[in-house]
This record gives C-alpha cells, structure tokens and sequence, in this order.
C-alpha cells in the first residue's frame, strides 16, 4: 500500500478490488481488507445471512441460480457505482448454490475518505446487486414445499 497522501486538488479515482459470482463460502473479512487503503477513513461492510422465515413462513433453507453473464453483471454494477462515488474502493461477492440458513449470499466492503460516502456508496452497491445481477432464489419450507423468489 502506498503511504503517499494525495494533495489538495487531487482526485483520487475509485477502484473495484474485487467482485465476483461464486459456489464458495464467502469471506467478508478478506473483502474488507481488500477494499481499505491508507486513504480510507471509513469501510462500511454488509453480509446478506440466510434467514429462517420469509413473508410469514419458515424457510429451511435457499438456492441460488445464476445466469452465466452474473459475474460479469455484478462487476459491471460494481464499476457504475465506483464511477458514482469517486474515490470509494470496492468489493463484492454473491454465492449461488444450496444455502442453509445462516449461510452468508451476500457481501460487500466499500471504503472511501469519510464514512458518509463509505454508507452511501453501499448502500447503492447492495440495492443494484439484487435489482440487475441475473441471480434467481428458491426458498424451500420445512413441508418440502418450495417456491421462486423475485422472478
């Protein structure tokens, strides 16, 4: 890491370190790692944990399906919301597959000079990811039942 500072007038550029699609547990410590810098004096951090109900209903557990295109999708939302929060460092991963509940689908690390542009940079990174990544749910219920979530 560079221990250089930037001087006044300069523009530091923001940066995706990492987004991915993955069948693999999830690591957000090693994400949050990779999205600080010593310029960063906020990294806001966010897991998505599979929870046990939804709409009134017990879940026993989750599958995720992906289209061949979602890492590419999920890299590219990652660059849109670099490229509209300057100076903010990016990462993200979303797992597909069986999921059980409190298994990690989602998470991400944005760090940035101040914490407000750290919240608000991930709060759009997360809000994009589940509107335009082509990734599908299945929620399945303790009666064997199953059904398709946000198709």
């Amino acid at each position: 890491m560079s221990t250089e500072s930037p001087r006044a007038g300069d523009t530091v550029e923001s940066t995706v370190v990492h987004a991915e699609v993955t069948d693999r547990p999830l690591d957000l410590s090693s994400l949050v790692a990779a999205a600080g810098s010593d310029r960063s004096g906020a990294v806001v951090s966010f897991s998505g944990v599979i929870r046990n109900h939804d709409g009134g209903r017990a879940v026993r557990r989750l599958s995720y399906s992906a289209h061949p295109a979602a890492g590419a999708v999920i890299a590219e939302v990652a660059a849109e919301v670099a490229a509209a929060h300057p100076g903010v460092r990016i990462a993200a991963a979303h797992r597909v597959g069986e999921l059980e509940v409190g298994d990690v689908a989602l998470v991400a690390a944005v760090a940035a000079p101040h914490r407000a542009e750290a919240f608000a940079a991930c709060e759009a990174l997360i809000e994009t990811v589940k509107a335009r990544v082509p990734i599908w749910k299945q929620q399945w219920f303790p009666d064997g039942t199953s059904e398709w979530v946000g198709l």
